[in-house]
């Protein structure tokens, strides 16, 4: 399913992984992207890449929750901020909680689709 706003590029990042479905979190990137890999933070280029490097997480079926803190948007990029909190399949609370930031832009089609994904921004 396709982004039609940069916040729910957000919302579709944590389906992606409460779903357990690796392929539909990287159809949400572009062919080239970069992403912060947690929790070392290396850097991880392309879809296959990222795929490769994020697969390990999603085996584990972690429960993402994201609430989108802000948006800046222009001239067809948008930089989003949210708030991510992560909990181990079963967990009674959330083991983790930080800032995602996201820039994405907007393809010709009118979907946005991520460029750049930290998800360990700092505070």
């Amino acid at each position: 399913m396709p982004a039609y706003t940069p916040e729910e590029i957000h919302a579709l990042i944590a389906a992606a992984f409460n779903d357990g479905d690796l392929e539909a979190f990287l159809d949400l990137h572009e062919e080239h992207a970069v992403s912060v890999i947690p929790p070392e933070g290396r850097h991880a280029v392309g879809r296959t890449e990222i795929g490769a490097a994020l697969a390990p997480i999603f085996a584990r079926r972690v429960r993402v929750a994201i609430e989108v803190a802000s948006k800046l948007e222009s001239d067809g990029l948008a930089l989003t901020h949210a708030q991510v909190r992560v909990a181990e399949p079963g967990g009674e609370s959330w083991d983790a909680v930080g800032r995602g930031t996201v820039v994405s832009r907007r393809q010709s089609d009118g979907t946005w689709l991520i460029v750049l994904d930290n998800p360990m921004s700092p505070p």
